[in-house]
């Protein structure tokens, strides 16, 4: 929106050139996203609490958690809001890649705001039914997954790169929706399984929104595309703003999650960072990248997996609960410890991921 009258005001003063560039405004969308969180995040937690939305806590889990009965949550509203706002003012509306990824945002935020709402009126811990939330997950994931198929215009845009191999790309064809739709998805519920703990899943949600801004940089500018044998993705560099805006928005959100929380992001965040953050990476080509980055993530979902299949199968579970996070905490460790140590691992991670962008 504003890069719109940067254009128009250009013709007056040659000065407002200076938005074309991706960077200043990818700075600016961090400090427009932190500085609305940070604003409205006190008046959302006290409308919250006013209109009595409060988390309702498992009974079978860490008797540490029962005192969080009553936290205000859907505080993801929060992060959308300024991620939504930041985007629209920065960055440029009319790049399809921004568009989509925005919607998808938004469309997979509805879901979790459904399924919240339904915990809070029913003050159950269920929410919306499993097999309509991945219904419509798998909606609008495939709807994703066919809109960048069918509007790519080169065979980079739907070619499987593999990390630390510069001359591997493997064609895709029909299963780049295939592949889309998994991580997509897939991502969007491993960031919820995370989401359990007081910032578990919002700082390393930002680190590797960060880090796929500057993949997302990297493949959408030719020069350093071709440098660093990664695939150029014309048009991809824009995410750049939207990532600036989720890292703002994320640390925003932070200030008021850390523990003890004063507010919980609830579905409607949880579920649409991850499928934002599944998004970018399947626009910029970095899926297995994205797996690496994502190693919380993807240790809380096998732990989960592996729980239920081992349950099932042999009728023992491997763990004293499962996501992973509550197995440390009936372990003994402290919430914070677990929540750090999280964190730590996912610096290395996103490190090892970044590394792959000259490791080839």
């Amino acid at each position: 929106m504003l890069l719109l009258l940067a254009e128009y005001l250009q013709d007056f003063y040659k000065g407002f050139a200076v938005f074309q560039y991706i960077t200043l405004r990818a700075i600016l969308a961090v400090l427009t996203a932190l500085v609305l969180s940070l604003w409205l995040g006190p008046w959302m937690i006290n409308k919250l609490r006013e209109l009595q939305i409060g988390q309702s806590v498992r009974t079978d889990g860490p008797q540490s958690h029962l005192s969080k009965s009553g936290t205000p949550t859907m505080g993801g509203a929060l992060i959308l809001s300024a991620i939504t706002i930041s985007t629209l003012l920065w960055a440029d509306l009319t790049n399809r890649y921004v568009l989509i990824t925005l919607a998808v945002t938004l469309l997979f935020g509805a879901i979790g705001w459904v399924d919240d709402y339904r915990k809070v009126i029913e003050k159950s811990s269920r929410g919306l039914p499993s097999r309509w939330k991945y219904f419509w997950q798998s909606v609008f994931g495939l709807a994703a997954a066919f809109v960048l198929f069918y509007t790519s215009n080169n065979a980079a845009e739907t070619s499987l790169i593999l990390p630390f191999l510069k001359d591997f790309s493997l064609p895709l064809g029909i299963g780049f929706i295939v592949l889309t739709y998994l991580v997509i998805v897939g991502t969007s519920n491993a960031v919820n399984l995370t989401d359990g703990l007081d910032g578990l899943a919002i700082l390393p949600t930002v680190l590797v929104a960060g880090a796929l801004g500057i993949f997302a940089y990297v493949s959408g500018h030719i020069s350093f595309a071709q440098y660093l044998f990664m695939p150029y993705i014309p048009g991809s560099g824009e995410l750049v703003v939207f990532c600036a805006a989720m890292v703002g928005a994320g640390l925003g959100f932070l200030w008021f999650n850390t523990y003890p929380a004063q507010v919980f992001m609830g579905d409607v965040g949880s579920l649409a960072l991850g499928a934002a953050l599944g998004t970018i990476a399947v626009i910029v080509r970095q899926e297995i990248v994205l797996f690496i980055m994502g190693g919380v993530f993807v240790m809380e979902t096998l732990s989960v997996m592996i729980q239920v299949a081992s349950f099932k199968l042999r009728g023992k579970r491997v763990f004293r609960m499962a996501p992973i996070h509550h197995h440390f905490e009936l372990k003994g460790w402290p919430e914070p410890r677990v929540i750090v140590r999280f964190w730590i691992i996912t610096v290395i991670l996103v490190l090892v991921g970044l590394s792959t962008l000259k490791l080839r």
